[in-house]
Order: C-alpha cells, then sequence, then structure tokens
C-alpha cells in the first residue's frame, strides 16, 4: 500500500512508518522535522551516505553506534581524523564499514567547515517549503531540481557521496521539504 494508512493507534501515516517500530518513532518524532544547526546536519547527511545501497532500518538501528564512532559528528573532531581513524572505523562494527563512505564523511566534515555560510544555511537556501504534497507515496520523486542544485553547490565545494538522490533524502529528513503523504498526522506539522 502506498497511500497514508491508519496504525492501531487511529493516526494516518506515511505507510513506511508503520513497518516497525523503529520506523514509527523515526517517523513520528524526527522525519520532516526542520533540522537547523550544521552539526545536525552534517549527521544526517552522513547517514543518508552510509545508507546508499542498504535498508535505512539498518542505519537507525547502528545510529548510536555511529554517533559514537563520529564523536556525535562534532565537525571539528571528525574533521581532524587522520589514518589511525580511519582504521579504528573499519573495525567498529557497530558502523557500517565501507573505506570510500568513512573517506567521505571525514572529507565532508572539513567541506563543511569551509562552507562560508557553514552547511546549515547553505542547506536550507534550497529549501522548498510550498513543494507540492502527494497522496501517494509512488508520487513522491526521488530528487527534484532543488536537490540537484543543492547536490550540485555541495560538490562544488568538495562534497562527497551527495547525489541528487542522497540530497533529496537529506532534504526529507531534515524537514527542507515536507514529504509526509497529504494524509499523514505529520503533514505540515512543523511548517
Amino acid at each position: 500500500m502506498s497511500i497514508a494508512i491508519r496504525g492501531e493507534d487511529g493516526l494516518a501515516r506515511c505507510p513506511w512508518g508503520l513497518s516497525t517500530p523503529d520506523y514509527v518513532a523515526y517517523h513520528d518524532e524526527e522525519w520532516g522535522r526542520p533540522v537547523r544547526d550544521d552539526q545536525g546536519l552534517y549527521e544526517r547527511l552522513c547517514l543518508e551516505a552510509f545508507q546508499s545501497g542498504l535498508s535505512w532500518l539498518t542505519i537507525l538501528r547502528k545510529r548510536e553506534g555511529f554517533r559514537a564512532a563520529f564523536c556525535g559528528f562534532d565537525l571539528e573532531k571528525v574533521a581532524a581524523f587522520g589514518s589511525e581513524d580511519v582504521e579504528r572505523l573499519m573495525a567498529d562494527a557497530s558502523i557500517v564499514r565501507n573505506r570510500a563512505k568513512i573517506d567521505a564523511a571525514i572529507n565532508n566534515a572539513r567541506a563543511a567547515l569551509d562552507l562560508p555560510d557553514g552547511l546549515a544555511a547553505t542547506a536550507w537556501h534550497y529549501a522548498d517549503p510550498g513543494a507540492p504534497g502527494y497522496a501517494d507515496m509512488s508520487d513522491v520523486p526521488a530528487y527534484t531540481d532543488n536537490s540537484k542544485a543543492l547536490a550540485k553547490e555541495l560538490k562544488r565545494h568538495g562534497f562527497r557521496f551527495v547525489g541528487p538522490t542522497t540530497a533529496y533524502a537529506l532534504m526529507q529528513a531534515c524537514g527542507l521539504v515536507d514529504d509526509h503523504l497529504l494524509d499523514c498526522h505529520r503533514r505540515g506539522a512543523y511548517s
């Protein structure tokens, strides 16, 4: 089913938000809630990049491991990581051990620190709060012109693992767009 459906609590949700208790909590408490600080956006960007090719549920269940491994996603601390840190991360079973993604996370911390206006201001420049709502998940795009432009801007500043689809997932997760379905109880909750 790809339309909003009612859970046992009587609340209509995006269908993906009902498949596991982890998703219910993420859907109701976090997904689509505006994130306006650099550290919060950096964390979500890293998680979206690590998710590429994997289940989002895998990332959610490893999130605390990621937070511990990446010093709470503190930009300055991660930007200072060296080769010993990369090897430590490659041996850490509490995260996804992918060298290219680990290298990108470190690189992206450095790139975020070099952004003239910061990561949050840069990302929010591409926000689209007036984007159309969707009644069916099959109508939600994988990327938009705004996510293509955000990805291009981040890449221009040296970011890696930030294509239009990852940029759009970041925009959805961090409230730059509201892609809760029209009948979902969270639609418009953060505007």
